[in-house]
């Protein structure tokens, strides 16, 4: 399985590449503005809880990464909606989005019954 750091960084890129093929008009100004920050932020905020200072920053850090990483679908599923040329680009980046979320929520609720039975 890739690496999530890398995983993370390509689901950027892709985003961005992905962004530039769209046509310019004023919903996708918008909706492209706001996926580009959430695209990015979900692997900046990964490399983040990579360097969490205890497991409470961790998981603090990777509820950012879930964040950011449902808002890049939503802004994904409302491009779709309106830029239905693309659709099939789309929904396999949508697709990657959500597959990356799941990995995400996996690893909080994983993390989390670490923190649990440590303190027991």
């Amino acid at each position: 399985m890739q690496d999530l750091k890398e995983r993370t960084f390509a689901f950027a890129v892709a985003t961005g590449k992905l962004i530039r093929e769209l046509p310019y008009n004023t919903v996708n100004k918008a909706y492209t503005g706001q996926l580009i920050r959430s695209s990015s932020s979900v692997g900046a905020n990964y490399r983040a809880a990579r360097r969490a200072k205890s497991g409470a920053d961790f998981i603090y850090k990777l509820k950012i990464v879930e964040e950011e990483a449902d808002e890049s679908v939503y802004f994904l599923e409302l491009l779709m909606v309106f830029n239905p040329d693309f659709k099939e680009k789309i929904s396999l980046l949508a697709a990657d989005g959500v597959s990356i979320l799941k990995i995400i929520v996996a690893s909080i609720i994983t993390a989390r019954s670490g923190i649990i039975k440590t303190r027991e």
